[in-house]
């Protein structure tokens, strides 16, 4: 929906979410790719599968973010989360930022919420191999030291995306950068 469309991206529990819910507080226009895209699915078809868990079938629907990112209404649009076929839509971004955070940062954070991914052993474990390799994420990409406080985080992502020439006043009073926040 943005005239310019960037992807948030990053492994579980580095903040994607966070930083959708800061970018929306802060007068931004955010798509929250979990709750509002994501779905099972073949990566390379699209099509939808009945395993509800698996880390590689959360994928995205690509015409779905091809027309949101087409639709051109918002003067900025920050995609928010993770999806296992962003290779087929990653072309409509400005700019793709990859949220990062250190090992111990990721198990603190992923012990502080046992009912979603990565809360069991098996998954865990596939989060920390992730983590450690990088398997999965876009690259390139633009990275973000997530393990600092969220409003330093979404200042960093805003200050980045600032100097675009087509996005002078993309953000009311709301949305402006305050690094002193």
């Amino acid at each position: 929906m943005g005239v310019r469309n960037y992807l948030v991206e990053g492994g579980s529990a580095t903040g994607k979410t966070s930083v959708c819910h800061e970018l929306r507080r802060r007068g931004f226009h955010a798509i929250n790719g979990d709750t509002d895209l994501a779905y099972q699915g073949d990566p390379e078809t699209g099509e939808p599968l009945d395993d509800p868990g698996s880390h590689w079938h959360h994928i995205w629907p690509v015409d779905r973010v091809r027309a949101l990112a087409g639709d051109g209404t918002e003067p900025a649009t920050f995609f928010c989360g993770g999806s296992r076929n962003h290779a087929r839509f990653i072309d409509v971004f400005d700019e793709v930022f990859v949220l990062d955070v250190d090992l111990a940062t990721l198990e603190r954070r992923l012990d502080a919420r046992p009912d979603e991914f990565g809360a069991t052993g098996e998954e865990r474990e596939l989060v920390v191999r992730l983590h450690l390799t990088g398997e999965g994420l876009p690259d390139p990409a633009t990275r973000i030291d997530a393990a600092r406080p969220l409003h330093v985080v979404v200042d960093e992502i805003l200050m980045r995306v600032s100097g675009d020439d087509d996005l002078d006043g993309f953000a009311g009073a709301a949305g402006r950068v305050d690094l002193d926040d």
